[in-house]
């Protein structure tokens, strides 16, 4: 099944710094059919203006990957982690028994990025953050973050959880493709540009959700960027 969640469906939240858009239920959005995916709990499209961001704050039994599609954020925590991530990067943070941390856009331009929360496999893990350059290019869709036991020997940075984050650019006309085993599901996100899904026309910033396919095509209609979460449903 493929469900399309046009994004001026989505929830919305907006004050002096941030624009922020849900894909699911978050905050003052509730929506009890967009609850999450899985064990894909959160999807924000967060633009966060220049010289501001999210203050300390805390988070317990989370795997929090953000993904930068323009600026940068500077990440600062408790256990004395402090790394800047820019666009086309991937920072993760495993919230576990307890981290505190802030995200500033230290920049001099908005700073535009999706925030994304997995419900971790268990609770009580050690707290950690990292961050990864990946190179970029017309190459189809490659893992960034993952707890998949089949992604367990790849570079890509370790999540808490039986679940992918993949991220790609695809040329006007390209196609790629990837299969779900059963019992999974998967989120997907183009960044800008347009594409097809199994036939279904998504547009910059709609998010679709994918369950019960066993081959999913990807086809762009126009050059994009694209992120897709694959989890345990």
């Amino acid at each position: 099944m493929i469900q399309l969640r046009p994004f001026d469906s989505l929830g919305a939240f907006r004050n002096e710094w941030l624009n922020a858009h849900h894909h699911f239920s978050f905050g003052g959005y509730h929506d009890p059919e967009r609850m999450g995916l899985g064990r894909l709990r959160v999807w924000n499209d967060d633009e966060v203006a220049p010289g501001t961001g999210f203050d300390p704050h805390p988070h317990r039994d989370m795997e929090i990957v953000t993904y930068i599609r323009e600026g940068a954020i500077t990440h600062r925590d408790n256990l004395g982690n402090e790394g800047r991530t820019e666009a086309g990067d991937v920072q993760v943070m495993h919230a576990g028994t307890g981290i505190t941390h802030a995200e500033y856009n230290l920049e001099k331009v908005p700073t535009r990025l999706f925030q994304i929360w997995i419900l971790p496999d268990r609770r009580g893990v050690a707290p950690g953050w990292g961050t990864r350059t990946f190179p970029r290019g017309d190459n189809g869709l490659s893992v960034l973050a993952s707890g998949r036991p089949a992604d367990a020997s790849s570079d890509a940075l370790k999540l808490n959880a039986d679940a992918a984050v993949l991220a790609g650019t695809l040329a006007e006309g390209q196609t790629t493709e990837f299969t779900l085993a059963a019992g999974r599901a998967a989120y997907l996100v183009p960044v800008n540009g347009a594409v097809t899904v199994n036939g279904v026309v998504a547009n910059a910033r709609d998010g679709v959700a994918i369950s019960d396919e066993k081959s999913v095509t990807i086809t762009a209609t126009k050059a994009t960027e694209l992120v897709v979460v694959d989890v345990a449903a």
